[in-house]
C-alpha cells in the first residue's frame, strides 16, 4: 500500500483458523496401563498388571497381555478415526518435484461473507443454495458507500472520489489489508462490459481516489470490496453504487458460453462446471500462443483472482485460489449464487504483466 494510504494492516484470520482445533481445550484421558505394583494375595509379593484390578481378577500373564492388547487395538482404531475426520493428514503439503514453487503471501481461506474466497478444501453450500453475493446495496454493516461524483464523460479520465462512512456518519480511516490492498474496487457497465479491477488510495481524511476512464455511455456499477476496522472490530463489506456516462447507450449482447479465451497473446481455459447445490472446483490453464504452458506469478497475494458477476443485478462474488498450483493450473472453488447467466473475470500475472480473461457461464 502506498505511504499516502493510512489503512492499518490488520490480519484478518480465516474462519477455519478462528475455530481451529489448536484454539480449543482438549480433555485427555489418563491411560489405564501402568507399572504400579499391586500386591499378590497368594504370595504377598507385589505383581505388575492393570491398575485397578480387583482381588478376584486373574493375575496370569496371558490375561494381562490380552487386556493390554485389546486396549491398544481400541486406541489405534480411535486414532485412525480421528485422522479420517481431520482429513487424513496433519503434515505440510508436498513440494512438487523440480524445486520450490513461488508462494502467495496472503491466506486463501474463506475469509468472510459475502466473499466466497477460495480455500484449500471445498466449502459446502447449503442445500439448494449457492454463495452469498455482495455489491447490491450502498449500505451494510452500519457502513455507507458515498461517491462524491457519479457523472463521467465518455472516454476521458476523471478522478473518482468516494468515502466509506461509519455508523455515526464519520469517514472510516482504518482498514485491514486483504490480499495486499486495503480496498479493491470493481467497475463494470451494467451489460457486463468494460470490467476494471482498481486499487484506489486513501487520504488522511478517509477519501478514496482513483483515476477512472469509462469508455462508452451507459450506467456503470462501482463495487467496493474491503474490511473496515471500526471500534476495534473488523467489518467485512462489499458495497455498490451506480456511475453514469451520458450519451447514446447500446447494450452489448454477451458472448456465447465458452471454455477458452484469448487475452494479451495468451490462451486461457478452464475446467469444471459451476453449480448452485455444491461447491465445485474450477481449474484455470494459461498457455502461450503455441499452446505451451507459461509460468503464472503470484498477484495480490494469490495466483489469481476470480470475480463472478450475475447478469441482471450484478450480484458479486470474489474468489481466491488454492495456495499451490495443481500441475501448473490455478484451482478455485466456487458455488454459484443462483441459476442464471454470469460473466467470470480471471485476473492473473505472467512476466510482471497483469491480464484478464473473461467467459460467459450459464448455471442451470
Amino acid at each position: 500500500m502506498p505511504d499516502e494510504t493510512r489503512a492499518t494492516p490488520v490480519e484478518r484470520k480465516p474462519a477455519e483458523q478462528r475455530h481451529s482445533p489448536e484454539a480449543m481445550p482438549i480433555k485427555t484421558e489418563k491411560s489405564h496401563i501402568g507399572d504400579e505394583a499391586v500386591p499378590d494375595e497368594d504370595s504377598g509379593e507385589p505383581r505388575f498388571g492393570l491398575v485397578g484390578e480387583g482381588a478376584d481378577t486373574p493375575a496370569t500373564p496371558g490375561f494381562r497381555f490380552a487386556a493390554i492388547g485389546a486396549l491398544l487395538i481400541v486406541v489405534l482404531f480411535a486414532g485412525y478415526g480421528l485422522g479420517r475426520l481431520n482429513g487424513g493428514s496433519t503434515g505440510a503439503a508436498a513440494i512438487p518435484a523440480g524445486g520450490a514453487q513461488p508462494t502467495p503471501t496472503a491466506s486463501v481461506f474463506d475469509e468472510s461473507q459475502p466473499h466466497t474466497h477460495g480455500v484449500t478444501a471445498p466449502i459446502g453450500a447449503a442445500a439448494g443454495q449457492g454463495a452469498a453475493v455482495g455489491g447490491l446495496s450502498l449500505s451494510g454493516n452500519g457502513l455507507t458507500l458515498t461517491p462524491l461524483i457519479t457523472d463521467f464523460p465518455a472516454g476521458r479520465p476523471q478522478r473518482l472520489d468516494f468515502m466509506i462512512n461509519g455508523p455515526g456518519g464519520a469517514p472510516v480511516t482504518s482498514y485491514a489489508v486483504v490480499h495486499d490492498k486495503p480496498l479493491h474496487l470493481i467497475v463494470i457497465r451494467r451489460d457486463l462490459t468494460g470490467f476494471q479491477h482498481l486499487h484506489p488510495v486513501m487520504a488522511a481524511d478517509g477519501t478514496w481516489s482513483v483515476d477512472l476512464t469509462l469508455a462508452e455511455p451507459g450506467v456503470y456499477r462501482m463495487i467496493a470490496d474491503f474490511t473496515a476496522v471500526v471500534g476495534g472490530e473488523q467489518l467485512v463489506s462489499t458495497l455498490g453504487s451506480d456511475l453514469t456516462v451520458a450519451g447514446g447507450y447500446s447494450p452489448v449482447v454477451l458472448p456465447d458460453p465458452a471454455r477458452a479465451a484469448t487475452t494479451d497473446g495468451l490462451q486461457v481455459g478452464y475446467e469444471g462446471t459451476p453449480a448452485t447445490e455444491s461447491t465445485q472446483p474450477l481449474l484455470m490453464t494459461v498457455t502461450d500462443s503455441a499452446g505451451k504452458p507459461v509460468t503464472v506469478e503470484p498477484y495480490l497475494g494469490a495466483f489469481g483472482h476470480l470475480v463472478v458477476l450475475r447478469q441482471g443485478d450484478l450480484g458479486y462474488v470474489h474468489v481466491h485460489p488454492e495456495t499451490r498450483l495443481i500441475d501448473g493450473k490455478i484451482k478455485f472453488w466456487l458455488a454459484a449464487p443462483s441459476p442464471g447467466t454470469y460473466r467470470m473475470f480471471f485476473d492473473f500475472q505472467v512476466a510482471g504483466k497483469v491480464s484478464t480473461a473473461a467467459w460467459t457461464v450459464i448455471v442451470s
